[in-house]
């Protein structure tokens, strides 16, 4: 039985798409094209096609990381990543189900600034290859207003990390250690310990917390300030 002939427009099609792939994949890095894919062709990047590259999005960034093939391919510890978007699990650890999602919705501004800087991450160890159509971007590859809202969050969380950095220089921080046989302690060389809240946590993590601070004797009727449970309030160190 003769082989089917092509026809000269189906070739011509079939030529471009190996040179596409030629283009995307095997020319040096320099000469790659950016490619624009949908969900369901970085889905077939995952790791299970030997004759595939391994891919990987987040914020609709699209990578190769077939260089860690070890950890993104199939049985690897970050294969759950592998031909999708699941931005949110870099910070949520939910790595099943609804957790492999690039919602980053009620996300707080810090969580936010950590994926924005696994992003950077991707983009300074593997290769860059192109976006993905959806929630980040476009279908000309335009960079959409969720987009920019999650980037301007992350530059939001980074200006209030540093204004909180700024604010606890002011009042130092206990000294702290733990071990197994002891348990914990924090202490002041100068000053008495004492539990302070963090203003700028609520804005930063969505939650309340507090920090072990020293203050000088005439301070410890400030407001706010609570004495370690157990803990004598003129010691200088307590047990936690």
């Amino acid at each position: 039985m003769k082989p089917t002939k092509l026809s000269f427009a189906a070739a011509a099609t079939i030529s471009a798409a190996l040179a596409a792939v030629a283009a995307l994949y095997f020319f040096p890095t320099q000469q790659r094209q950016q490619k624009i894919f949908t969900a369901e062709e970085l889905s077939l990047y995952n790791g299970t096609d030997a004759a595939l590259p391994i891919l990987l999005g987040i914020l609709g960034s699209v990578f190769d990381v077939t260089k860690g093939k070890s950890h993104y391919g199939t049985g690897g510890g970050y294969n759950h990543f592998s031909g999708r978007d699941a931005s949110r699990a870099f910070v949520s650890g939910n790595f099943t189900g609804d957790g492999l999602t690039d919602s980053l919705r009620d996300l707080s501004s810090t969580d936010v600034k950590s994926i924005v800087e696994w992003r950077d991450f991707y983009f300074k160890s593997y290769i860059f290859v192109g976006k993905l159509i959806g929630r980040y971007y476009d279908e000309q590859g335009n960079p959409t207003k969720y987009l920019k809202g999650v980037e301007a969050k992350a530059a939001r969380g980074a200006q209030l990390l540093e204004k909180q950095k700024k604010e606890e220089a002011k009042q130092p921080s206990c000294n702290s250690r733990w071990s197994q046989d002891e348990g914990g302690k924090v202490w002041c060389d100068e000053g008495y310990p004492r539990l302070v809240q963090r203003p700028l946590e609520i804005a930063l993590t969505g939650k309340m917390s507090k920090r072990c601070a020293c203050f000088r004797q005439d301070q410890l009727n400030d407001p706010g300030l609570e004495v370690y449970t157990g803990c004598d309030p003129l010691s200088i160190s307590c047990a936690v």
